[in-house]
């Protein structure tokens, strides 16, 4: 069995790899054009890795409160980190939006260049109180031009069912901001696991949370709920996973 999903994956990382030295070297031609006009062009690459790896190597998944999602509010989003498909599915389920990432990413050889065009917040971590500030000086630009903002608040990929410490960054957005926030919660860790090639099948679950209303929260209480809610549905995640993996043994 591993040797067939290791040979899928071998098709899913030829046409990943193909397709992205293709648009990142075409996206360069969007530069004099606006951001939405450049996401809306790079971001049909995420969409078809989406599709690609599903049909490669089975990698499907469904989405809990997607009717949660205000399409005419520009939000701010919360997520779990365990795998690079949620960077990747987050651009079909949620509207345009801009990444918080390590800037150190876009010196990456056309990974790097493709991520430039989408106007990423590209932070020094490094930089302590200055890369917080950008954080959120940044991601309140983003959010007031209408573009929605995703930060990993546990700062890097995590396994599947561990969860990380809880960065106060992102809650120093929402404070700031005011904007609508959404914590997401998945097990993507579970069938595309952190530093792993091989991908396995099977479902990943998406769990949205209403929008949070944070105007009078403070950062520490912020950063609490994001806490509690990730660690509750994380549960629900693996919970899912583990009942999948005991069907597919059974059968």
């Amino acid at each position: 069995m591993k040797i067939i999903w290791f040979f899928r994956s071998v098709l899913f990382s030829i046409g990943q790899i193909t397709t992205l030295i293709l648009f990142s070297v075409l996206g360069q031609f969007t530069r004099p054009f606006s951001f939405a006009t450049r996401y809306q062009f790079m971001h049909y690459w995420a969409r078809f890795c989406v599709v690609w790896v599903r049909w490669t190597c089975g990698v499907k998944y469904r989405v809990h409160g997607a009717e949660n999602i205000n399409n005419n509010t520009a939000g701010l989003i919360l997520a779990r980190h365990e795998s690079a498909w949620e960077t990747f599915a987050f651009q079909a389920i949620f509207p345009r939006q801009a990444y918080v990432l390590k800037r150190e990413l876009l010196k990456v050889p056309f990974f790097g260049w493709g991520m430039a065009l989408l106007n990423p917040i590209a932070i020094d971590r490094a930089a302590g109180r200055k890369a917080l500030n950008q954080l959120v000086s940044e991601g309140v630009e983003r959010l007031e031009q209408g573009d929605w903002v995703v930060v990993f608040p546990e700062g890097t990929r995590m396994p599947a069912g561990e969860l990380g410490k809880i960065n106060i960054g992102g809650a120093m957005l929402a404070s700031k901001a005011k904007a609508p926030v959404y914590l997401v919660a998945h097990n993507a860790g579970e069938f595309w696991p952190k530093n792993s090639f091989i991908k396995r099948p099977g479902c990943i679950d998406v769990y949205i949370s209403k929008p949070l209303d944070t105007a009078e929260m403070s950062a520490s209480e912020i950063n609490q709920q994001v806490e509690s809610w990730l660690s509750q549905h994380l549960s629900s995640a693996q919970a899912s996973a583990d009942a999948k993996e005991e069907i597919h043994h059974k059968s």
